[in-house]
């Protein structure tokens, strides 16, 4: 018989700069809030994860950071699965469809059909209504006027007890809770426990807390990243930062176009952008092209002067 196989002791993984903030709410927006309920693993289960032989990871940080920034370097995603983060989240409900598509979570949500819905719903200061961008069709950009923007927040405030009069009055002549909610707004507040994995998580925030994402989900995602995440795995989280969100990557002809002003070559990058169909005209304006705008966006964060 083969001889039984020993076994270190092991503990389980405490994070106390975690600790120290479960089940505190972090205030996003003027009603909602994210809490930690529950969590397992930190940068260390990482690290154990990768170097299986090792049953507490190696001795020194230095080691456990470099490992680290090289799993997420190359994307080697299944060490960050081994992390995994329940939260409790308050959030209006047109943030929360956003939300739920990242269908990498386990979810289960405050139901209306079961409970009388949350007496509350989104406000939206009179220097807070966002006009329409020009060049991304589900963006925003500038606000409008506080003459304008007061007007539509008294109307807002008028809509709002106008169907939370409505909504309670059916309850209260007993209609069914499923059937009375039906015209509450997309701004009611809904609740969930919301629990994934950190690599799933950091696809999330990648995606979520990016300034081209809408700005109520933004501010949760970015409430989660520098209050929770940061404090959870804070060398995972140097990594994401370094790689992920404060990177940029280039395609094939990016790459093309890039080399060629590198070498000084201005005037074949311009006849390459224009065998692209970057640079086509409308009279005398460029025609719009968001990947050449994604592109000279790249440009400018690198001070390369834009050729065209």
């Amino acid at each position: 018989m083969s001889e039984e196989k020993e076994f270190e002791k092991l503990e389980p993984i405490q994070v106390e700069s975690l600790n120290e903030i479960l089940g505190k709410p972090f205030k996003v927006l003027d009603d909602g809030f994210v809490r930690v309920v529950d969590y397992m693993g930190s940068d260390q289960a990482i690290v154990q994860a990768a170097r299986v032989s090792y049953g507490a990871g190696t001795k020194k940080v230095t080691q456990d950071r470099g490992l680290i920034r090289y799993l997420m370097r190359h994307h080697h995603s299944t060490p960050f699965e081994m992390c995994e983060i329940k939260l409790h989240v308050r959030v209006p409900m047109d943030a929360w469809r956003q939300w739920i598509r990242h269908r990498t979570a386990n979810v289960n949500e405050y139901s209306t059909r079961y409970s009388i819905a949350i007496n509350q719903a989104q406000q939206t200061s009179q220097d807070e209504w966002r006009l329409q961008s020009g060049l991304n069709k589900q963006g925003s950009e500038g606000f409008l006027d506080d003459t304008m923007g007061k007007e539509l927040t008294d109307e807002e405030t008028a809509l709002h007890e106008n169907i939370w009069n409505i909504y309670n009055r059916r309850i209260e002549n007993g209609v069914a809770r499923e059937q009375a909610r039906k015209d509450l707004p997309l701004s009611t507040y809904t609740e969930a426990y919301w629990k994934i994995d950190l690599h799933n998580l950091f696809h999330f925030l990648r995606l979520r807390m990016d300034s081209h994402a809408q700005l109520e989900i933004r501010e949760f995602a970015q409430t989660i990243g520098n209050e929770i995440v940061k404090n959870w795995v804070p060398l995972a989280w140097e990594a994401f930062e370094d790689y992920r969100f404060n990177s940029s990557s280039f395609s094939g002809l990016e790459m093309e176009i890039m080399s060629l002003l590198n070498s000084n070559q201005e005037e074949k990058a311009i006849e390459r952008a224009k065998e692209l169909g970057w640079l086509r005209l409308k009279g005398d304006k460029l025609i719009k092209s968001l990947e050449r705008i994604e592109f000279e966006e790249k440009l400018k964060k690198l001070n390369v002067k834009i050729p065209w």
